[in-house]
């Protein structure tokens, strides 16, 4: 599992309390993480449409557009073959270099980017490595079990036939030699990077597969590799000194070099036909923008409904997060996250669930377009009841990108798509931000079995005549205890003396100061299970007014007469 709020990489065996799994077969002991509250976001994007353009607006952003990807393909390839040899000195030397080509803050803009893209594609290769690693280790451990021995809840089990155990060997084989690959060429500071995508790139092989004609490939191609962005200053005009958005929504880019022929404005900048307006976030872009403080733009086109698009961007101040103890105040709502719904419950500041449980659905059939609102949508529900109760929010600290390998869950593989189609990096992200938004906290608890013990200590019985709790339902309630501080299990091991003057109360669920804590019951009327003796209940009435063997039907002394002796 990758911990999706620290970054780190973490796992853990399921059904197995307090075992912690690095690698197959080691196992440590471990306690869970505490809960903390999640930082919010770092960063602003707003998105509008360039309308009102013409044919020759269109002409110029394709022509910087395209030189400037050229530029940016060019350093890319520079930056990759310096590799771990990289250094302040070179980067100037690339800097000057595309200085005479562009601009020195187009140059600026473009070194930025080659170094975020050479960083993010270390990351990914460590990833990469990492996931070989896990799927080699796999292997190797069941490779060296016998054929057919069945596995635990520690570790899978042998493989199930002789064919198995020869094609899995074939793959161990494949495995370690591309992890042997993978580690040279991170020792040596090698990636490889495709300017507009991998993805796109492959298509261009399989057009019939991805539904496209040569020519619309080919646009697609050549947009992806533009580059038009520029980054913020503060102090300049309009917080950007190279793409410039006016309040009244003008748009003027300065113009590389070799295109200031082009320009339609003083200081070889070119003033675009149409004009933008923000709606999200309209009052804070507008701000930033008088009070001249930076913003980044990105301008870039949608092949497929040929419209043209910015982007602007910002940083913003961390938020000023609330301590736990407040966060934790007046209770939490715990939330698991499921394949096709939200499952949310309220719970007070003692642990006690406190009204029914609400699920919130989202379909994920459709496009991507379709699939993202719908989670919005249901985040919004959510986030929405949470602000009326005033409430913070307790959600599991997971991801399962280290889940959905092949490896991991062998022939699985209905378990492998349901919990690789769960939006959970995508959901987890907006939840942050959209919360920062309405003021409402977010606090994240340890994974650790919250489905298991959620279903073992709280489904039954929070189930009743009128209301169905499910596993979901139950596991919600677990992690909002486990982020209130409190034991998922209702009760603890009984005090030796069995009662609670000698060892202290036998309850978890109300804390020392709460108050009616050690009062007495209320008195229910009728029996109660397993607490009246026989016949001391309400509507056990008069043993002798009923007819038993043993006790006679009438008050008074009555004795049979003996039978005649002639019958």
């Amino acid at each position: 599992m990758r911990d999706l709020f620290t970054g780190g990489v973490v796992g853990w065996v399921t059904g197995v309390p307090g075992v912690w799994v690095r690698g197959v077969g080691v196992s440590v002991p471990r306690g869970l993480s505490a809960p903390f509250v999640v930082l919010g976001p770092s960063g602003v994007a707003i998105r509008t449409r360039l309308k009102g353009l013409t044919v020759r607006d269109e002409e110029v952003l394709r022509l910087v557009g395209a030189h400037l990807g050229s530029l940016a393909s060019r350093d890319l390839k520079q930056r990759c073959a310096e590799g771990l040899e990289h250094s302040t000195d070179t980067w100037a030397q690339r800097k000057r270099a595309l200085s005479g080509e562009s601009s020195s803050r187009w140059a600026g803009s473009i070194t930025k980017a080659t170094h975020d893209q050479w960083a993010l594609s270390r990351r990914a290769q460590l990833a990469h490595i990492q996931g070989l690693e896990a799927g080699v280790r796999m292997i190797a451990h069941r490779l060296s079990l016998p054929v057919g021995e069945k596995g635990t809840k520690r570790a899978p089990g042998g493989y199930r036939s002789r064919q198995e155990w020869f094609a899995k060997t074939r793959r161990l084989h494949l495995l370690e030699d591309r992890l042997a690959a993978e580690r040279a060429d991170r020792e040596a500071g090698r990636v490889r990077v495709v300017r507009g995508g991998k993805h796109l790139a492959r298509n261009r092989h399989h057009l019939d597969q991805a539904q496209l004609t040569e020519a619309a490939w080919r646009q697609r191609w050549e947009a992806s590799r533009w580059f038009l962005q520029a980054d913020g200053e503060s102090g300049k005009r309009f917080g950007n000194e190279t793409i410039r958005i006016a309040p009244d929504g003008e748009v003027s880019i300065k113009l590389p070099t070799p295109l200031a022929h082009l320009a339609n404005a003083r200081h070889g900048r070119y003033v675009l036909t149409g004009t933008v307006a923000f709606h999200h976030r309209s009052a804070q872009w507008a701000d930033r923008v008088a009070t001249n403080r930076a913003v980044a733009y990105r301008i870039h086109l949608d092949t497929d409904r040929n419209r043209w698009y910015i982007t602007a961007s910002w940083t913003i101040p961390p938020t000023l997060t609330v301590a736990l103890a407040q966060a934790r105040a007046g209770g939490v709502i715990g939330v698991d996250t499921n394949a096709d719904h939200l499952a949310a419950w309220r719970l007070d500041e003692h642990g006690n669930p406190v009204g029914d449980p609400r699920r919130f659905f989202f379909d994920l059939d459709g496009p991507a377009t379709y699939r993202d609102a719908q989670v919005r949508h249901a985040l919004i529900c959510l986030l929405h009841w949470a602000k009326r109760h005033g409430l913070s929010i307790a959600i599991e600290d997971l991801d399962f990108q280290a889940e959905t390998t092949r490896e991991k869950h062998g022939r699985r593989k209905r378990f492998r798509k349901l919990i690789s189609g769960m939006p959970v990096s995508k959901l987890r992200a907006r939840l942050v931000s959209m919360a920062a938004e309405l003021g409402i906290t977010i606090v994240a608890v340890d994974p650790a079995y919250t489905s298991k013990w959620g279903a073992q200590h709280w489904q039954k019985p929070l189930t009743s005549n009128k209301r169905a709790t499910t596993r979901h339902d139950a596991a919600a309630v677990a992690i909002g205890r486990r982020a209130l501080g409190h034991p998922i299990r209702r009760r603890t091991a009984p005090p030796r003396t069995h009662q609670s003057d000698g060892c202290g109360h036998r309850t978890a669920q109300a804390g020392p100061g709460a108050p009616g804590r050690e009062e007495t019951r209320p008195r229910i009327p009728g029996p109660r299970t397993r607490s009246v003796r026989t016949g001391c209940g309400a509507n056990a009435g008069d043993q002798d007014a009923q007819h038993r063997s043993g006790r006679p039907a009438e008050h008074g002394f009555w004795q049979q007469d003996s039978l005649p002796l002639g019958l």
